[in-house]
């Protein structure tokens, strides 16, 4: 795929993956492409700046009177001869780095949830824009204006910008200044436990314009993103400075706006990347180095786009040239390409593909443990206070408005938990579940799922009867989303072996859970698995699995389903129940043997095939020489075996070769009445 490498959402702000171009590009490409530059950065006018709107104003007019002197220069039909040529290029060259610098950064002054970041940083802001406009006017006094033929107006003009460029001053405003001196005050009174006026924050919100909910929301989202951002490193003074500002806006987002507008704008967007989905070609979406999906896609400084794993990879190689052209590579800078990993996000949406969400995944989230900074730990408590009262003594809609908020924080972070779960916020929750608002049974139980994640959450869960409350939503909740969050729940209960043996024991639960693998959405049916295998840690469990009818059930969706990761789940819950002899009967009799046989001989999912040879293996153990028999005669089976004893992990590989002396040692020994030792001598280990 060939894109423009543009700055996306996801680029790590005040950060530059500018480059020269290179070398061998013609004077006229490069003049043209360095008008473009000029024509780009006058689109700017038009946008609201958060901060250092002085400066940029100036910064663009500069640029018009630059894009007057580049549409006058002239550029002569053959190589220049005593060095002019060379001047000229190497004079572009600096101009097309500095306006991309330029553009990189007048994006970040406009961008959508890095106003108070930016802000914070105008000072470092109106820095960067003087250095920027005295690139440029270095760049022109390099310019061989006489060589070129340059017009005696347009030097004119050029000297007018050089003088300018160097005479201004591009000082940080003052009412910047003095919206980050109240920021900073407001900072302040969070660290020493002082609530702020209402006033003072709706006054530095508005400054920087962050009007809205979903305006606050969006100033969240990207102060998390700064703060995970994994492939840079992050000093300690600015990441407590990202944790006071995300602290302020987390308070801001629930005590400042009371109307809640996120879902019409992401309805809106999601009508709209569907209809740019038709026109993609799904092979666009797929990394030219792995031929698989992109989970991360980024690009190169050629404009072709990769997934972050592979050219990483194909970095590490010792090669520093471009895969699919095998253009060397002026630097190995990776600009994250966010509008190609929605639409890959979306496309697997559409179409049931599991998606990786490995840029989230792979961030330590052991940072969340704490706060960050002193001013976030104080704006966090103070919220989580105004929420728990907001639970116990609000209105509907506040409680509503209260348990939906307390879902987005849990989910967040670990501290954020923490103090929530301290503030008794649990004991609320749970008697909203029983609520006939769906709306707010909904938040409530989401609440508590994210909730239960927490180590202290689950005891306080089960004494305030939380586990008849939240089987009770499993079974009848208002809507799908609520029983699926119900079913997850379940899951980090059932983690504690007292809570999966009384859960099990309230009536129809499993049978429930079963149903909601057979009929459930995707999501239902994920989580509802899940919280199977949970129980399924406990043995007195095993038996009312068996009885809900699990197996068949679960057998059927690996025929049915073309889903790699539910496939996987599926599997992973059959090798626990076939760890018993009558969870082996089971599955024989559901005709589980040949379906698995046939999913280890055809899937590409190394998770998925080790499940399968750990299934295999337990039905020989337990269903005896029959199931054996039935294996050995299976052509392809040896193949598959063979191959996970070089590309399987290490557990992988025992079990097929364990697998593998089973059926060598039964096809030898095939007129004998008794089967080999290795059936008393090998145990099943299970794999998840």
């Amino acid at each position: 795929m060939t894109r423009k490498p543009t700055a996306e959402p996801t680029r790590r702000t005040l950060t530059f993956p500018a480059v020269h171009p290179s070398d061998h590009t013609p004077p006229a490409a490069l003049l043209s492409s360095v008008a473009d530059l000029a024509r780009s950065v006058l689109t700017f006018k038009a946008k609201r700046f958060a901060c250092n709107r002085r400066n940029a104003a100036e910064s663009i007019r500069s640029v018009a009177n630059l894009l007057l002197f580049l549409e006058e220069v002239p550029i002569p039909p053959a190589p220049l001869g005593g060095g002019g040529g060379g001047s000229l290029s190497l004079a572009l060259s600096e101009l097309h780095l500095a306006l991309r610098k330029l553009r990189f950064l007048l994006e970040d002054c406009t961008r959508d949830g890095a106003r108070a970041w930016m802000l914070m940083k105008s000072e470092r802001v109106a820095g960067q824009l003087r250095a920027s406009a005295r690139a440029m006017a270095t760049a022109l006094d390099v310019l061989p204006m006489e060589d070129v033929g340059v017009p005696v107006e347009a030097r004119e003009v050029a000297g007018l910008f050089v003088r300018q460029a160097r005479k201004v001053s591009l000082e940080v405003d003052v009412d910047d200044r003095t919206a980050v001196s109240d920021l900073k005050s407001i900072l302040s009174s969070f660290e020493c436990g002082i609530v702020p006026e209402r006033s003072r924050l709706e006054s530095l919100l508005d400054y920087v314009g962050v009007r809205s909910w979903t305006d606050c929301h969006k100033e969240i989202r990207f102060l998390d993103a700064e703060l995970g951002f994994e492939f840079l490193s992050v000093e300690k003074r600015e990441v407590e400075i990202l944790s006071s500002l995300m602290g302020l806006m987390c308070y801001c987002r629930c005590v400042l706006f009371e109307v809640v507008d996120i879902e019409s704008n992401r309805q809106s967007n999601e009508e709209h990347a569907i209809k740019v989905l038709d026109h993609v070609n799904p092979d666009d979406l797929r990394c030219p180095i792995s031929l698989e999906l992109m989970v991360d896609p980024v690009t190169t400084v050629t404009g072709h786009t990769y997934d972050r794993a592979s050219i990483v990879k194909w970095f590490r190689a010792g090669n520093f040239t471009c895969p699919k052209t095998g253009e060397m590579l002026a630097s190995t800078e990776l600009v994250p390409n966010a509008a190609i990993r929605r639409l890959i996000e979306l496309y697997c949406s559409e179409n049931g593909i599991p998606f990786a969400e490995s840029a989230r995944k792979h961030r330590d989230i052991t940072r969340t443990v704490l706060a960050g900074s002193v001013a976030a730990e104080g704006a966090m408590k103070m919220l989580v206070s105004y929420l728990a009262f907001r639970l116990e003594v609000g209105t509907s809609v506040e409680r509503n408005r209260a348990a939906y908020e307390i879902r987005l924080l849990a989910k967040a972070s670990i501290f954020n938990r923490s103090c929530l779960v301290e503030a008794g916020t649990i004991s609320h929750l749970l008697k909203l579940l029983t609520s006939r608002d769906s709306s707010i049974q909904e938040n409530a139980i989401a609440a508590l799922l994210n909730l239960s994640k927490h180590s202290k959450s689950k005891a306080i869960i089960v004494e305030n009867g939380g586990l008849v409350l939240v089987v009770e939503v499993l079974k009848y909740g208002h809507k799908v989303e609520a029983r699926q969050h119900a079913a997850a729940a379940l899951f980090y209960l059932a983690s504690i072996e007292e809570y999966r043996k009384l859960i099990g024991e309230i009536p129809e639960t499993i049978a429930v859970l079963v149903e909601m693998v057979k009929n459930g959405t995707s999501r239902g049916k994920k989580n509802a698995l899940v919280a199977i295998f949970g129980l399924l840690m406990h043995h007195g469990n095993h038996r009312r699995v068996l009885a809900s009818g699990a197996v068949p059930v679960l057998v059927q969706q690996l025929k049915s389903s073309d889903r790699e990761d539910f496939i996987n789940d599926c599997l992973a819950v059959l090798s626990s129940i076939a760890e018993k002899s009558e969870g082996t009967l089971a599955i024989l009799r559901a005709n589980g043997l040949y379906i698995i046989t046939g999913i280890l001989n055809s899937s590409t999912s190394r998770v998925g095939r080790e499940h399968c040879v750990t299934l295999l293996l337990a039905l020989c153990i337990n269903g005896g020489a029959e199931v054996v028999s039935n294996l050995v005669k299976s052509s392809s089976l040896m193949q598959s075996l063979y191959s996970l004893l070089s590309e399987g992990t290490s557990r992988a590989s025992k079990k097929a070769s364990a697998l593998i002396r089973l059926l060598q040692d039964f096809s030898e020994r095939r007129s004998c009445s008794s089967l080999p030792a290795i059936f008393q001598q090998e145990q099943f280990v299970h794999a998840w």
